[in-house]
């Protein structure tokens, strides 16, 4: 990608530079980083914006500016006093985060295709600790910005809060920067609640969650070699099937539940088909923006709940009914304090003398539940006919196992073949589709 590279100048509110402890989101997407190195650019995310009206390069730079003085999260940076070697990130000591009052952000100017540019914006590791957690590029047509390419470090966002940076530069582009607003609510403000009293009552409340369900649990989902690993040992499929997508809608009418309580239920009860656990336990991505504090912020809020099923003996119908209470309970305990499940994870696995981890995640990254639909079998089955599995990613290192995505393009599975072998991975997600139908037809 080349092109010319103006700035966007910004200066936010505060008189100084300011540290907080990271927020709960922040350190469990750093735990993450740090086990995926030097593969972490699997956590980058982009958006594409397309330029209401008419708008020159100053012009959308003026409303960028106002969009990072807007969101602290965008000129957050880590900060970590004790560092002796800035060109090791990854070091012992603990990590923080660090507001700038001002500074410059670099701006791409190019006419390539903007989906391109996204790409190659991703397709690096941030700098966590000297790089601005945002990478923009200004798509021209002729003289004007045709489009607005945003990359973001998951430790600034997560895909709601990217969500909500569009929105708001949208509504600069098409109103001007010099709208007031009121102010945003800043990362800084929420690590400081976490770590008070009101903070520690929910961590508490969630501890007992975690640490009840991993004295029961398995060790682990899937800890047999399966197969033989490829090579890169980590890879994705992606199962894109319209007779799921029915097949889940009409389940989710019949039973009264959300599609993603459904699908939610379909992977655990296949996980525990794979690895032969009656118990199985797998961590649902949960977005954690229940307070109205929280619904407006640029961060990442997203984090990983516990979700678990007693499989034994129970029709697909009855794990249906377990599973809704089951969810709800999971996606609360999400809102965590890492440190807390670090030392539960070391406490119990002292305990039972081994370490405990489920290494299997589900995330349903649909921002909206298509909602419950009841379809015709007939209709369902013949749509059978359009499915297909690709095979769009592969990499060396992962902080997981085996993790699930739900998006628009279909359900994703990515992971490591040591565990669960490419073949493996193939006919879990047949397996998938075929569970899903035979309950939706029956």
């Amino acid at each position: 990608m080349t092109g010319r590279m103006p700035h966007v100048e910004f200066a936010g509110p505060g008189s100084a530079p300011l540290t907080a402890p990271l927020t709960w989101g922040q350190r469990a997407i750093w735990e993450a980083i740090v086990r995926t190195a030097p593969d972490d650019r699997y956590f980058n995310f982009g958006r594409v914006l397309k330029v209401p009206g008419s708008r020159t390069v100053a012009e959308v730079c003026a409303a960028l500016t106002a969009l990072v003085e807007r969101h602290g999260a965008l000129r957050t940076t880590m900060s970590d006093a004790f560092r002796t070697r800035p060109a090791e990130p990854f070091g012992r000591a603990e990590p923080y985060q660090r507001l700038a009052e001002k500074g410059r952000l670099p701006v791409e100017v190019t006419t390539e295709d903007p989906d391109r540019v996204l790409g190659e914006l991703a397709a690096r590791p941030f700098d966590y600790f000297g790089e601005w957690p945002v990478r923009v590029a200004l798509v021209l047509d002729g003289d004007r910005v045709a489009h607005v390419v945003l990359v973001f470090c998951h430790l600034a966002a997560d895909g709601l809060g990217a969500e909500v940076a569009l929105r708001d530069l949208r509504m600069l582009l098409l109103r001007g920067p010099d709208v007031r607003r009121p102010g945003a609510p800043q990362p800084l403000d929420l690590a400081r609640r976490q770590a008070g009293a009101e903070g520690r009552r929910a961590a508490e409340t969630a501890a007992a969650h975690w640490e009840r369900e991993y004295r029961r649990i398995p060790p682990t989902m899937f800890s047999t070699p399966s197969g033989s690993p490829a090579g890169p040992p980590v890879w994705r499929a992606l199962l894109r099937s319209p007779a799921l997508e029915l097949a889940v809608r009409s389940i989710a009418a019949a039973h009264a539940a959300s599609t993603s309580t459904v699908l939610l239920t379909a992977v655990t009860e296949l996980v525990g088909r794979f690895t032969g656990h009656e118990t199985c336990a797998v961590l649902p991505i949960s977005a954690n923006r229940f307070r109205r504090d929280t619904t407006d912020i640029v961060a990442t809020m997203s984090q990983e709940g516990l979700f678990t099923l007693d499989r034994r003996g129970a029709s697909f119908a009855g794990l249906l009914r377990a599973a809704g209470p089951a969810a709800l309970r999971a996606y609360r305990s999400a809102y965590h304090d890492p440190a807390d499940r670090n030392r539960i994870t070391a406490s119990v696995g002292a305990e039972r003398g081994e370490p405990v981890h489920p290494y299997c995640c589900f995330n349903d990254m649909r921002f909206a539940d298509p909602g419950p639909a009841r379809c015709d079998p007939a209709e369902i089955t013949a749509e059978l006919a359009r499915t297909s599995v690709t095979w769009p990613m592969s990499q060396d290192k992962l902080n997981c196992r085996f993790c699930v995505h739900l998006t628009t393009e279909g359900v994703s599975l990515t992971a490591d073949t040591r565990y669960l072998s490419r073949p493996d991975m193939e006919r879990y997600l047949l397996e998938l589709e075929s569970l899903l139908v035979e309950a939706a037809v029956r």
